[in-house]
């Protein structure tokens, strides 16, 4: 963790000084805000935290019930989320609290007795080492105290205003608007206390809808769900209970000859999920199914489980749902077929503009990532790092990763549900559970060329950072302590992008006036060049690193070489003090050397990561004009 480059500090480090719109934060909402995300779920939540990084961008999150979700209907939480939490300060602490998935039990019935269901298979969660992260099973309220925590102690110091729900609003035309930067008029209304039924007008920059599948913000700009109802019914809930069944703390796909059932034990040691089969429903039944009770649930969970049983001694949260796959045509308000259009102006993210199953355990995952895709955009645009040009990436980018979700989950919910006697062998839920490990962990996800993307020339440079999908850690030796390190976990969600120079095979040298170095090279043209991006954009009074954190990785072990034997410009002076960092040099592990883990070429590569840690481009250490032009694409002079 970094800190006391401003001064020594002596309370929590996490705590993070208030600055910008942070200092005498008002507690009322105020008239006009930069930002306003609708619903505190897990992409409104994730908004949030990140733009509490951006203290000069006024932001406010409203919510309509009057206080914090204490009951959570997601709990799934992939190893690409926890990857993201370690961004965010609390993986540590997440993965002590959550329930750790290592297997999955599958359970199918007797060929001897079909009646009764007997285990037939325990594959691995992760047989194949997608992620150093584990799978987790948390109580989404948590998560979302989590991010409040993080926002809170962040320099905006980003609180919910409770009791206030989205009614509707209107755009109007930044030209011609009174209030050019906040040409959003929003109607909200008071929900609780004093002045509950009360309406009132704001105005914002920008408005983040992420209230739900019944989205009032998706409405208002006009987009519609389209997608199909599948008509089979799911009874799920939370109890704690004793049992005979010898698996019951273990993740369970159960089908049996009386129907099926996802098990999913829950953190604290008791307390499980179950999503239990209630079968097809007719079109004109589905009111009715929604009616079934808790203790119907109970027996049908019962009967799928014989010769086993639960005694259910208490019912935490039950709720009957279909299973439904929709998708919006576009998640933002702008016309995507006309390139002329106006720049968006309002977003919608999470269920708000994709629902599926709960099978896959995705909804809140996939909705975290939607917001921390949104909001370093949005920061970078409204502090006028970026053009608003850069917020047009956000619909293209989420969509095709919503529908690729929607896709999966079509067809993974629909073997949940199919008799054993109908697959093409008996192990055949399990085999696309192991096949298909990847994508509901969260790793699948590729974005394609555009701003923020570069093409994926120089992709062979290091094959192990694939240009669009996320980037995957390794571990690496901190030269100034000779400490072992993931490289990937040292990004925090700052709003930073990263910069990360895999050297050649040539000695450390902080001679940059020769040039026979690649990295010395390269280091002098960041320095000093005017086409470097830390020279381009670099504000006055701004650290080096302020905008683009740069890491230097070295083939040679930490032994052979001092910190200070690197170019000046890995060791940036920063804060008030203007303290030397010495934290962003590294070597290579004896055992475990980072250039053979992820493919790069012993002749060196510059890998490109944006906020949200998705790779934008790999280039040579000498193409300096190449890289010079990526950035001169992605921020404002």
């Amino acid at each position: 963790m970094h800190f006391h480059h401003h001064g020594y500090v002596s309370a929590d480090p996490r705590i993070q000084a208030a600055e910008g719109y942070g200092i005498d934060r008002p507690d009322e909402l105020p008239d006009e805000v930069d930002v306003l995300i609708v619903g505190t779920g897990p992409a409104g939540m994730i908004a949030a935290a990140q733009l509490s990084q951006f203290p000069d961008v006024s932001t406010r999150i409203i919510e309509r019930r009057p206080g914090r979700l204490e009951i959570g209907q997601a709990d799934g939480i992939q190893a690409r989320s926890v990857e993201t939490f370690q961004a965010f300060g609390f993986a540590e602490e997440i993965i002590r609290e959550g329930y750790h998935i290592t297997e999955m039990a599958f359970w199918n019935p007797d060929q001897e007795n079909p009646e009764h269901i007997i285990r037939t298979g325990r594959p691995k969660d992760d047989e194949t080492g997608i992620s150093e992260f584990p799978h987790l099973i948390v109580n989404q309220a948590r998560v979302l105290d989590y991010f409040a925590q993080f926002a809170l102690q962040s320099p905006g110091r980003i609180t919910p205003d409770y009791g206030i729900e989205f009614v509707d609003l209107q755009v109007e035309d930044p030209a011609t608007a009174a209030d050019p930067k906040h040409p959003v008029q929003v109607t909200v209304r008071h929900t609780s206390g004093e002045r509950s039924g009360e309406e009132r007008t704001i105005r914002a920059g920008y408005v983040v809808g992420c209230d739900g599948a019944r989205s009032q913000v998706r409405k208002s700009i006009g987009r519609s769900m389209f997608g199909d109802q599948a008509n089979h019914a799911w009874g799920v809930m939370d109890v704690l209970a004793n049992t005979d069944f010898p698996d019951i703390r273990t993740k369970c796909a159960i089908a049996s000859k009386h129907g099926n059932i996802l098990h999913i034990p829950r953190e604290g040691g008791h307390l499980f999920r179950m999503y239990v089969d209630l079968g097809e429903v007719p079109a004109d039944a589905s009111r009715t199914v929604r009616q079934t009770g808790v203790e119907e649930i109970i027996a049908k969970a019962n009967e799928i489980l014989t010769p086993y049983s639960i005694d259910v001694r208490d019912v935490c949260w039950h709720s009957v749902y279909e299973v439904g796959h929709r998708l919006t045509n576009a998640f933002d308000d702008t016309d995507e077929d006309d390139p002329n259009s106006p720049t968006p102006r309002v977003f919608i993210a999470g269920d708000a503009c994709h629902t599926h199953s709960a099978k896959a355990g995705q909804g809140m995952n996939v909705s975290m990532q939607d917001g921390f895709n949104l909001a370093w955009k949005l920061g970078q645009v409204v502090t006028g790092r970026s053009t608003d040009e850069l917020l047009r990436t956000y619909s293209l980018e989420r969509r095709v990763t919503a529908k690729n979700l929607i896709d999966f989950d079509k067809e993974w919910s629909t073997l949940m549900a199919t008799p054993q006697e109908e697959l093409p062998d008996k192990a055949y839920l399990e085999q696309f559970y192991v096949k298909t490990a990847e994508f509901p962990a969260g790793f699948m996800t590729e974005y394609t060329e555009s701003m923020i993307t570069a093409s994926a020339a120089g992709q062979e440079l290091a094959t192990g950072f694939p240009v669009g999908k996320r980037f995957k850690s390794a571990q690496v030796n901190r030269v100034c302590d000779a400490f072992p390190v993931h490289l990937g976990h040292q990004a925090k969600a700052d709003g930073r992008w990263r910069v990360y120079v895999f050297a050649d095979s040539q000695r450390p040298t902080n001679d940059t006036s020769g040039a026979e170095s690649k990295v010395a090279a390269l280091a002098d043209w960041l320095e000093s060049d005017p086409q470097s991006p830390l020279v381009r954009f670099r504000r006055p009074g701004d650290d080096l690193d302020a905008l683009i954190e740069l890491s230097v990785i070295y083939q040679q072990e930490h032994t052979e070489f001092a910190f200070t034997d690197a170019p000046q410009v890995f060791r940036p002076l920063v804060g008030k003090l203007q303290l030397e960092y010495l934290e962003k040099i590294y070597a290579t592990l004896p055992d475990d050397d980072i250039f053979e883990a992820r493919g790069i070429s012993r002749e060196g590569a510059v890998v490109v990561v944006r906020p949200d840690q998705y790779v934008s481009g790999v280039f040579g250490l000498d193409e300096h004009e190449r890289l010079g032009e990526f950035f001169a694409g992605v921020f404002a002079p």
